[in-house]
């Protein structure tokens, strides 16, 4: 526990040392004891000195207990008073109890008494000051869990999860239940995001986004209060929740139209970050926020990569162009082409396939970044297909990932349609590596292996589906392959090591029977001395036995 502090309020000299010599301070924790001969004087003290008791004398002059017990209870409301008289006076006790004293102690002063008043007096202050460190705690806590709370509230209604987790008391502790409040969203999508993270933040996306969302709050601050985070599911969005008091939505549009734009601009000069920002319609409610995050994304979606580069990326709900129905005509059509090219390795073929899909978007009057992620998704879909067709398992593809692209180790980025032909001529490379290591891998397994393995591992739980996940050939296979080669399956190989490993222990007599089964792999002492038997039509007890009379 802390040190603690405490007064000796008294005129007589005499009685201070007495308590002095009587209080067992040490114990007690008590570091300074301070002295005062009167309130006026023990007033000065306590306004110089922190203190926690006050041991107070009710007769007293110019200012007695009774008028000192009364500015203590104005000035200092949390200190600890015990209070000490020769006067077993009645007003004295009523101030007393109305100043609420731990406790009244009559002259002469008796030593147990005493430290049983400060020791209850001591166990108060330590039980103040742990719920006080406590509430500290809880206070430092929730500032530290209040962003995260506020991130899952905003992902929860984008992803319209809220049923589960929106409530009116989560929205009060976020601070999200102002009225007259206006709230919009903005969807920020940067498009050389690999490239930045590479030259500037040593490819820590986590600290760009840092970066970024910090200039965010920092123009925005002006006019808004802001929140931002990183889309979980999009690597390079960043979502920002911007709100404002007031209720003309014409005005917040206009003001943050133009903040967008200089964000736009001042992350350009800044980092050479090249971003495209949708921007959704105010809404006057927390729970119309989902529909607000839609139209940013519709917004943001809507940009065209065949764009003049003289208009703006920043875009309004209202002026996104409706996005045209995709004709997917021109890559499914061409999956037996794919296939043929993946199939024989053939690099020109599969450069063809890339190009001819390139020509065909290049010939539209627009292509919006919207369609160019719905074409990567069904380019993806269709490359893991084959790829899985062609023997790689799909642990080693982009399945069930929010970024494939990134999980291939590619750089994702693009601004247009140049990059958009680099990009499909990359992924498409990817997966033929894939394929080729797959079809490597095959052709170096050697049957031998698995031999080996079970000679030097022969007392580990051995399962055939081991080397049929680490070859990538099916079970039945390898178990027909290995009999072929070996004259026994790999069950009846691995039993057949084991026995003849037996075998070797069973010739040292230190061992028991028990701990030579367990050395073997086996859980269960009788189903290794019924394999034993099985073998060697005798038990391990009968085997040892037959070594010994052959020394004889």
């Amino acid at each position: 526990m802390s040190s603690i502090n405490v007064i000796i309020i008294d005129d007589e000299e005499p009685l201070r040392e007495a308590i002095k010599i009587l209080g067992q301070w040490d114990e007690l924790h008590v570091q300074h004891i301070y002295e005062a001969r009167n309130g006026k004087e023990a007033l000065e003290l306590l306004a110089q000195q922190p203190i926690d008791i006050a041991l107070i004398d009710m007769k007293m002059p110019e200012m007695n207990g009774k008028q000192l017990l009364q500015e203590i209870e104005l000035r200092y409301p949390k200190l600890l008073t015990v209070v000490i008289s020769g006067y077993d006076d009645f007003e004295y006790t009523k101030q007393a109890i109305r100043s609420r004293v731990v406790d009244y102690l009559l002259k002469p002063i008796n030593r147990q008494e005493l430290n049983q008043v400060l020791k209850t007096a001591v166990d108060m202050i330590a039980a103040k000051r742990k719920e006080e460190e406590e509430s500290i705690h809880q206070t430092i806590t929730l500032n530290m869990s209040l962003p995260k709370l506020k991130e899952k509230l905003y992902l929860s209604l984008i992803d319209r999860s809220y049923r589960s987790y929106y409530s009116e008391d989560l929205v009060k502790l976020v601070g999200e239940d102002r009225p007259n409040q206006l709230r919009a969203a903005a969807s920020i999508f940067m498009l050389n995001l690999n490239e930045l993270s590479k030259k500037r933040f040593k490819q820590d996306i986590d600290l760009l986004h840092f970066a970024v969302t910090n200039i965010i709050h920092d123009l925005t601050s002006t006019y808004f209060q802001s929140f931002s985070l990183a889309n979980p599911k999009q690597e390079r969005e960043i979502i920002t929740v911007i709100s404002m008091e007031g209720s003309y939505r014409e005005d917040m549009l206009y003001t943050l139209y133009h903040q967008m734009k200089k964000l736009s601009v001042t992350l350009k000069e800044l980092f050479q970050l090249d971003v495209v920002i949708g921007i959704g319609m105010p809404v006057a409610t927390i729970r119309e926020l989902t529909a607000s995050f839609d139209q940013s994304r519709k917004a943001l979606m809507s940009f065209d990569l065949k764009r003049d580069h003289s208009r703006s990326s920043v875009i309004k709900f209202e002026e996104a162009h409706q996005e045209r129905v995709k004709d997917n005509k021109s890559v499914l059509s061409r999956v037996n082409q794919l296939k043929q090219a993946l199939e024989t390795g053939n690099t020109v073929l599969l450069q063809t396939f890339c190009q001819e899909i390139y020509q065909k978007l290049n010939t539209a009057d627009q292509f919006s970044l919207g369609e160019s992620q719905k074409l990567l998704d069904e380019l993806i879909l269709i490359f893991n297909d084959l790829a899985m067709e062609f023997g790689v398992p799909s642990s080693s593809l982009p399945i069930g990932v929010n970024d494939p692209l990134h999980a291939l180790g590619l750089n994702s980025d693009y601004a247009n349609m140049e990059q958009m032909e680099r990009l499909l001529l990359s992924i498409a490379q990817a997966y033929k590596e894939r394929i080729d290591q797959e079809n490597q891998q095959n052709t170096s397994f050697k049957i031998q292996d698995i031999k080996k393995y079970i000679d030097l591992y022969y007392y580990e739980e051995i399962k055939v589906t081991m080397f049929a996940e680490k070859y990538y050939l099916s079970r039945e296979y390898l178990m027909k392959l290995f009999k072929q080669q070996y004259g026994k399956g790999i069950h009846e190989y691995v039993q057949y090591v084991r026995m003849e490993k037996a075998k070797e222990l069973l010739a040292d007599e230190q061992l028991k029977v028990q701990e030579i089964s367990e050395m073997l792999g086996y859980k269960d002492k009788n189903y290794f001395s019924k394999a034993f038997r099985n073998m060697f039509s005798m038990t391990p007890s009968e085997y040892r036995q037959s070594l010994e009379s052959t020394k004889k």
